[in-house]
């Protein structure tokens, strides 16, 4: 069994909030986002700008979400614009990485995703290595047919994670762990696949056992207050 300190703990913070207290309790990474109540969106400048000032001292890597709005995960070219404007202000400000997730009539919409994998690992002056990429839950929306073949393709591009459920929204996690351990033993590697939905700091460690998995992802993934 997995110890606490071996168990990468990603928070999901809709801002700076409960970050110190999260941190405190455990949380390695934090996912900075906005509007939970909507799956989460992209932070403003300042939440970022505040959440690497606090993290990078204390080496919490900041995970940055890149989403225009809430509802589906297909992009008009407007909206795809604001994703490259938002993601390229997210590394500029440092982030260890960027979190999105982009479809096109139920696939995978991969002229837009390559495109910003191809932004996100680019070497700037700010970020010279580039920062990682985590496809995130629009996985779980795709056909249970294609997403093996996702999961080929993602690790392709060098897509580092993908952060899944392993089924639908508000199913209980339990029941899906044998379609993430079908994703984990396709991925073979080349990417990780971050367990999220219903994990918390209560159930973490066992979900972790279960999947042989060393990271987990949740709004309660470290017990705060």
């Amino acid at each position: 069994m997995l110890a606490q300190s071996e168990l990468t703990r990603e928070f999901s913070a809709e801002n700076m909030e409960l970050v110190p207290a999260a941190v405190a309790a455990g949380a390695a990474r934090v996912e900075l986002c906005d509007n939970l109540a909507a799956g989460g969106t992209t932070p403003s400048y300042g939440v970022i700008r505040a959440a690497m000032a606090f993290a990078l001292p204390r080496d919490v890597s900041v995970m940055c979400m890149v989403r225009p709005r809430g509802g589906n995960f297909e992009y008009t070219p407007d909206e795809a614009a604001i994703m490259r404007d938002d993601l390229l202000m997210a590394k500029s400000l440092g982030v260890t990485g960027v979190v999105f997730g982009c479809l096109r009539e139920g696939r995978l919409d991969r002229e837009l995703t390559a495109e910003l994998v191809r932004l996100a690992h680019e070497g700037t002056p700010e970020a010279p290595h580039g920062v990682a990429v985590t496809f995130h839950m629009a996985f779980d929306a795709l056909d249970p047919n294609d997403q093996l073949e996702a999961i080929d393709w993602l690790a392709e591009q060098g897509v580092e994670r993908v952060l899944t459920h392993g089924g639908a929204a508000g199913t209980p996690i339990a029941g899906n762990v044998e379609r993430m351990r079908a994703f984990i033993e396709r991925a073979a590697g080349r990417l990780t696949v971050l367990p999220g939905g219903g994990i918390t700091w209560e159930n973490a460690e066992e979900i972790a056992r279960e999947l042989g998995v060393s990271e987990v992802h949740g709004t309660k993934i470290v017990r705060v207050g």
